[in-house]
């Protein structure tokens, strides 16, 4: 996949904010911090196009990324950060819920996890979230080159179990630095499309 062009189409609190539903939607969710803006940016091979931040909890709208004028990656607010109030957090909560309920040319999920840790509890209750929805998920192991060699099997293991993840749902390290995983999404995006 080729990327040509890319613009923040939409920044959205609310349904009536989305843009027009004529393209294909791609949904990123994660924890705060996973590197969601990274993984955007490398997608898209621009190097500050979503802006990356030292302070987790930065992201607090949809932003809806208009890709090649034929699809769109939609980056939500990260979760389990601490420092963000209950009522914001509830908030941003039922915004991502709304938008899932409601968006109809909503395709697949990404699920951005942290290759580096166990999925948290958070991580879980996404997944199993997704799922009762009946979205199309995959997941992304971000900061993959963090581990070294002789870990990854384990810890490929380690985030299966924990999210208890079939052996046909698609599970992909991924990383910035190194650029794996990136045709593996592009090949998702395709057959999405």
């Amino acid at each position: 996949m080729q990327i040509d062009s890319v613009e923040l189409q939409n920044i959205a609190v609310r349904q009536s904010q989305y843009p027009e539903a004529k393209y294909p939607e791609f949904l990123l969710v994660g924890r705060s911090n996973v590197g969601k803006s990274s993984f955007i940016n490398t997608l898209i091979n621009r190097k500050n196009f979503a802006r990356t931040s030292s302070k987790p909890g930065k992201t607090q709208t949809l932003n809806f990324y208009l890709v090649n004028n034929q699809f769109y990656l939609i980056d939500v607010p990260g979760y389990g950060y601490a420092k963000v109030d209950k009522g914001t957090v509830k908030k941003m909560g039922m915004m991502i819920e709304e938008y899932i309920k409601t968006r109809e040319t909503l395709k697949h999920v990404f699920l951005l996890i942290d290759y580096r840790h166990k999925p948290s509890e958070d991580d879980v209750l996404m997944y199993n979230f997704l799922k009762y929805y009946q979205l199309k998920v995959t997941i992304v192991a971000t900061k993959y080159d963090k581990v070294t060699k002789n870990n990854r099997s384990k810890q490929d293991k380690l985030i299966k179990e924990t999210l208890n993840l079939d052996e046909n749902e698609s599970f992909i390290p991924f990383s910035t630095i190194t650029k794996k995983g990136r045709e593996d999404i592009y090949q998702v995006l395709d057959k999405c499309l």
